[in-house]
């Protein structure tokens, strides 16, 4: 019986790499890259400005009842 090796997509060379010790990156140096661009700040979650009237509206409103 032959054994299944699972393999993956490195998010950052996009190489196709088995599971090993840099999981999900296939290697140190793709690891270290991704750790930079958090460093630098390089990943961002949009959001949306919140004016006066809408902080407002969220201290003063009830809940909604479950």
């Amino acid at each position: 019986m032959s054994e299944v090796v699972k393999t993956y997509r490195c998010p950052i060379c996009k190489k196709i790499a088995p599971a090993g010790k840099y999981k999900p990156f296939c290697s140190k140096r793709c690891a270290d890259i991704d750790l930079g661009n958090w460093f630098n700040e390089s990943y961002r979650i949009p959001v949306q400005e919140m004016d006066e009237e809408d902080y407002d509206c969220l201290l003063y409103t009830s809940p909604s009842p479950r």
